[in-house]
């Protein structure tokens, strides 16, 4: 068959089946189907925001330059986000091997035997034979495929992304948490100081009949050991936050130098909502649309499977053997051959995983669909804990001013004065004092984190 003929063949082959397979080739479009997507898709086509708080850079939002060292140190060591960048290599070679398939293939393979027929000398055949076998693509089983790669190459960079922005929000986040509870720490043993002493006290008072009780005593004495209690917990949470921290930056464990007066700065966040424009360019809402576009492109190969493949292949080389008959030296040959394969029957497998394609194909709409909706829900929540938090920072503030007097007017009460109940006023004082310190402390960390939680909802790390 000549090639002229080969390709009428193609040809008319191709005609026949364009009518019912023309969206085998459609490239992958965001589907427009639900109120959601179609806002996704307007505001994916607005021009980026550089000055948006995901956009920013990590360097500008987190300018604490310890914090800034390790968190460096752990994009360079951490092991999550080395994996993650293999991915990406993965599908880059995926892609690279899928493109290379529109190529025709060559092999190569030489052979010699040698025969002896009654007695006589060893007849010598050799053969080199070069083969080289190119499927055209008429029904786009090599371009969907392709198109999957690629969209999958999207989706491990999306995916890598996602990653550098936890591992960055991780490491600020544990940071400030070791900060804010050292600063417990430091509170509750300098409190725990002031506590023994009002134990003494009592007990001067007690000798010296001024009208303090045993209960007394031993009250305060029990509310003593108990702050000394909750600073061994403290400590336990400190070693383990320092744990944390190692293993984000993949190193062994250590006791890491930050201040306890360490506080993120950052703009305050003045704004009721965050557009639709921001949300869509978090990395996992990216990784979630590029897995449905691989899934549209598994589904498209599915439905290619069910028409023909044509294959050309081209034989040739140089042998002595030819035919039955041994010729030395030997000649050059070339044989020319087009297949044409259509699936008749395939004991239902085309069909199963065309259905099976499609069903994973709903799955990963639903997906991409839930990625939007948890990505507005996590910057609602990420605006309201910050608001909430400068709130009742406020509140705190006045609290912790009022109980600090109390405290000094009830000791003044009980050394001065003559009730015998005075006491239980100076541990309720000094009790209420320590929460709402301890509190404040819990508060302020809630507002740094939710401005951390809130830049990671955006999608910053870049």
């Amino acid at each position: 068959m000549k090639i002229n003929n080969i390709a009428r063949v193609a040809i008319c082959v191709a005609l026949v089946a364009s009518f019912s397979s023309c969206h085998i080739y459609k490239k992958y479009e965001t589907p427009t189907s639900t109120a959601l997507t179609k806002a996704y898709v307007e505001a994916r086509e607005m021009p980026a925001d550089s000055a948006a708080f995901g956009n920013l850079l990590w360097e500008d939002v987190f300018t604490d330059p310890v914090l800034a060292g390790l968190i460096r140190t752990a994009l360079e060591n951490n092991t999550n986000l080395r994996n993650a960048q293999l991915n990406v290599e993965v599908a880059q070679a995926n892609l690279r091997g899928a493109r290379l398939s529109y190529l025709p293939s060559v092999a190569l393979a030489p052979n010699g035997a040698g025969a002896s027929y009654a007695g006589s000398d060893l007849s010598w055949t050799y053969s080199i034979p070069a083969q080289l076998s190119w499927e055209i693509d008429i029904f786009g089983k090599i371009l969907n495929s392709k198109r999957g790669a690629q969209a999958a190459l999207y989706q491990s960079e999306a995916y890598a992304q996602a990653v550098r922005s936890q591992i960055i929000c991780a490491v600020a986040n544990t940071y400030y948490s070791i900060a804010a509870v050292s600063r417990q720490l430091e509170l509750s043993r300098s409190t725990s100081k002031l506590w023994k002493e009002t134990v003494n006290t009592m007990r001067d008072l007690k000798e010296g009949g001024r009208g303090v009780t045993e209960a007394a005593v031993v009250q305060s004495s029990a509310n003593y050991y108990s702050i000394l209690a909750s600073i061994t917990d403290l400590e336990a949470n400190i070693d383990k936050l320092n744990n944390t921290m190692s293993l984000l930056l993949n190193q062994l464990p250590r006791t890491w130098d930050i201040s306890s007066e360490a506080v993120l700065n950052v703009p305050e966040v003045l704004r009721a909502g965050v557009p639709m424009s921001e949300l869509a360019a978090r990395p996992d809402v990216q990784a979630a649309e590029q897995s449905l576009a691989a899934a549209y492109y598994a589904t498209n190969s599915a439905r290619a499977a069910f028409y023909p493949g044509l294959t050309i292949s081209v034989n040739g080389g140089f042998t002595n053997l030819l035919g039955s008959f041994i010729k030395n030296p030997g000649d050059w040959f070339y044989q020319l051959a087009g297949s044409l394969v259509a699936p008749l029957f395939s004991r239902g497998q085309n069909i199963a995983r065309l259905q099976g394609a499609k069903k994973q194909q709903e799955q990963a709409m639903n997906n991409f669909e839930y990625a939007l909706l948890n990505a507005s829900a996590e910057v609602n929540d990420a605006l309201t804990v910050y608001d909430r938090s400068l709130q009742k920072s406020t509140y705190l503030v006045d609290q912790v001013a009022n109980l600090e007097k109390s405290v000094e007017y009830t000791k003044d009460l009980m050394l001065y004065s003559t009730g015998s109940t005075s006491y239980l006023e100076v541990l309720t004082a000094q009790q209420g004092l320590l929460q709402a310190q301890i509190s404040q402390i819990n508060t302020d960390l809630s507002r740094s984190m939710a401005i951390i939680s809130l830049y990671q909802a955006l999608g910053g790390g870049r």
